[in-house]
């Protein structure tokens, strides 16, 4: 904040993207595992083209927190996509501005289409990442894409064929119940409505002498 006015109104939003090479010269921690941290990820929020995941690692490089959240589509200005991600991490962990030196590390995974190349929008990803994480205490960390062709971190050039962007469809579905097969519930059918056999008068009569 500059005397109460978010800083960013004073800048061009051409200047709040971040190219490739800035990304790198940023220094940006490298993940140790990032297939496995990917991996596990995609599998908590299985995100579709259009989603974008935050999540807070602690210094063990374990996930403490995320949230997946769909953006402003074809919005390529950072500061927006600041605020979003602002918006996430306030509502799943809190700030670490008391802090010397960060300990926690935030991280973004964007699914969308396309090519695994940097694009403007993905460099005004990444500068949304770095500001959102300094204001609210946290180092910046990678800055990953999820394309059909696998997932890539940009900046550090590791990449991988899965999960894709595709790959939400063979996760889990989430029902509220589960139909059995049609012709299972077509047999089901015929079994409950088949009529009960029907007793004769003569056996429902009394029997016996007065």
């Amino acid at each position: 904040m500059i005397n109460g006015a978010d800083r960013a109104h004073f800048s061009s939003p051409r200047t709040r993207t971040l190219g490739p090479e800035d990304w790198t010269d940023s220094g940006i921690p490298l993940l140790p595992a990032p297939r496995e941290f990917v991996t596990e990820l995609h599998q908590r929020h299985l995100p579709q083209p259009g989603t974008t995941v935050v999540a807070v690692l602690d210094a063990c490089h374990h996930v403490t927190a995320s949230a997946s959240f769909s953006p402003r589509p074809h919005a390529d200005d950072g500061w927006l996509h600041r605020n979003a991600i602002l918006t996430q991490l306030r509502r799943i962990t809190p700030h670490d501005l008391r802090l010397a030196d960060p300990s926690r590390t935030a991280v973004l995974l964007r699914c969308r289409e396309g090519s695994a190349g940097w694009t403007r929008q993905d460099g005004a990803w990444m500068w949304a990442l770095r500001d959102a994480a300094a204001l609210h205490g946290l180092r910046c960390g990678p800055y990953i894409v999820l394309t059909p062709g696998g997932w890539q971190s940009l900046g550090d050039g590791r990449h991988g064929q899965l999960p894709n962007s595709g790959s939400w469809a063979d996760g889990p579905l989430h029902t509220v119940t589960e139909l059995t097969p049609r012709a299972g519930r077509e047999a089901g059918e015929e079994r409950a409505w088949r009529p009960a056999p029907v007793t004769p008068l003569e056996a429902l009569r009394p029997t016996g002498t007065r």
